[in-house]
């Protein structure tokens, strides 16, 4: 186990200090900079997000980027935002997460049998990465997820997160196996990626989508359960590596 997390470790070390895209440093940094006024006395962390969560997860969640005041501020995913707060409380009340709220970095906040990354590590323009960049970040995505041995579940928040999780568990990259029909994002769905790795899809926790009410609580818990209630199927089952 210290060998799974000391390599995450390393991963997350590169992710913080990562400038592989220039458009991403360039607006990461002068947000960090400029800041808005309700966070004007605060420090912006203004690097490439970690990923974090417990190095022995079978769940991973997955979402997109994070947001320009909210993880590109605090330094922590989903942290410090509504969709966070959404997230938070979810992953509590379904035995995830230690506490239903998260707003700064380094708070009593501890993920159980849960891991938490993105598709792209640092906050993009109009939170719209586009598609060279998300090719850049997925390098570390595929390490996370071949360190993650014990992973059985990944919930994948919104159609990018969705399409970035078909791609890193591609049986390209010896996780899963092939499949003869390419899964569709729809929110609930959940697909058998093979392997004993099992995929769900779930529309993120935005304001667009929590506002509007595309997105409910009662929906975003059942997507939960339904991660809780394969977990236990799988307990005794050990994932296949090719």
């Amino acid at each position: 186990m210290e060998v799974k997390t000391r390599a995450l470790d390393v991963i997350q070390h590169q992710i913080e200090d990562c400038r592989l895209c220039p458009r991403l440093v360039e607006w990461r940094e002068l947000v960090a900079r400029e800041k808005v006024r309700r966070f004007q006395d605060q420090e912006y962390w203004g690097k490439g997000v970690p990923s974090f969560g417990d190095a022995r997860a079978r769940l991973l969640v997955l979402g997109l980027a994070p947001a320009a005041h909210g993880a590109n501020r605090t330094g922590r995913m989903f942290t410090g935002d509504a969709s966070g707060t959404w997230l938070y409380r979810a992953l509590y009340r379904a035995g995830f997460a230690s506490q239903p709220g998260s707003i700064y970095r380094g708070d009593s906040l501890v993920l159980k049998d849960c891991y938490i990354s993105a598709a792209v590590h640092c906050a993009p323009p109009g939170n719209k990465p586009l598609p060279d960049e998300i090719k850049n970040c997925r390098a570390y995505l595929v390490r996370e997820v071949e360190c993650l041995t014990e992973l059985r579940v990944i919930v994948a928040l919104g159609r990018l997160a969705f399409d970035a999780a078909i791609a890193v568990t591609d049986s390209t990259t010896g996780l899963g196996s092939p499949r003869s029909k390419r899964p569709q994002f729809s929110h609930g769905a959940t697909f058998d990626l093979g392997g004993g790795l099992w995929l769900i899809a779930s529309y993120h926790p935005s304001q667009q989508n929590t506002f509007t009410g595309k997105l409910t609580e009662p929906m975003f818990d059942a997507v939960f359960g339904e991660a809780r209630s394969l977990l236990k199927s799988a307990r005794s089952r050990p994932r296949n590596k090719r």
